[in-house]
């Protein structure tokens, strides 16, 4: 049976794409942030499509050792269901931040949430995706565009901005994507980062204030239904799509920034590898 994961699952973009895949016959298993929000996400989509195969999980993806926990119950449910395909993994989950906060490791919350728990998420699946040559995709944006990696202060500790840090992290997702590619196109797993635009979602009220909190809710008013956004997600699912391309908005590849080269995606390998205490391991042609 074909299986998708979708993190951020229980509104926004993710809720609407999670829509659908069930109504296309997948069972797809949704992550949320708490067990209340993914209780009410289940019963609007199964009230809509009472046959849709869904399974919801609970986990705050920033903690890393949530992140593990989630990645160990998921592995043992296709442990369990073993006519599951894990056709894709959606890397959707995502915070803004108004002010400087971090987790419980002491890291920048929207570098956790928006980088480092897909790339810990992903390394924990990656034998199941791999095995069925799973698409790994993940949610970004055009913000990524304009800025450069602060490799002396990733973390932003001197003269927090929270626009830096959120574009700083949607950066990382181009390069997380380019990284995927640099080692695992040979096995049949594909990354792709999707620009969904400007959405008509709430990421930018929660745990915020301020001027960010004023600003996004002028902004939003002018974003498309997050139902646009994800028909690009199942387009890239269920269309034989160009494996070279990485960056997509509306269903077509666009360009990127100069930024996503091999050498920036290494050195951010390199870090996160010590950040979440894993290792890839090698990209082909990479020297030892």
């Amino acid at each position: 049976m074909k299986t998708i994961i979708i993190t951020g699952a229980t509104s926004g973009i993710g809720l609407e794409t999670m829509r659908i895949f069930t109504n296309l016959g997948y069972v797809v298993i949704g992550i949320g942030h708490s067990e209340k929000n993914c209780e009410i996400a289940k019963n609007d989509i199964l009230a809509a499509n009472p046959t849709a195969q869904i399974i919801f999980y609970h986990a705050d993806l920033m903690q890393r050792q949530e992140t593990l926990r989630i990645a160990e119950e998921i592995k043992a449910y296709f442990d369990k269901n073993q006519s599951n395909e894990l056709c894709a993994l959606i890397n959707n989950v995502g915070c803004v931040r108004s002010w400087y906060m971090t987790t419980e490791e002491g890291y920048e919350q929207q570098f956790a949430l928006n980088h480092l728990a897909g790339f810990l998420l992903t390394y924990q699946l990656l034998s199941l995706l791999k095995k069925w040559k799973g698409k790994i995709l993940i949610t970004g944006s055009e913000s990524h565009k304009g800025i450069k990696m602060r490799w002396d202060d990733v973390m932003l500790r001197r003269g927090y901005n929270p626009l830096t840090a959120y574009k700083q992290s949607k950066l990382c997702n181009m390069l997380f994507a380019k990284g995927l590619n640099d080692r695992y196109n040979s096995y049949g797993v594909q990354t792709y980062v999707i620009d969904p635009g400007l959405v008509n979602t709430d990421i930018g009220n929660k745990k915020t204030g301020g001027i960010v909190n004023l600003v996004w809710n002028l902004r939003k008013r002018y974003g498309v239904s997050p139902t646009v956004p994800a028909k690009t997600y199942a387009f890239l699912c269920e269309k034989n799509v160009t494996p070279n391309e990485l960056y997509y908005h509306a269903c077509a590849a666009t360009s990127y920034s100069k930024e996503v080269t091999t050498e920036n995606a290494d050195r951010l390998f390199a870090l996160s590898e010590r950040l979440c205490e894993i290792s890839y391991g090698k990209r082909e042609g990479e020297l030892i």
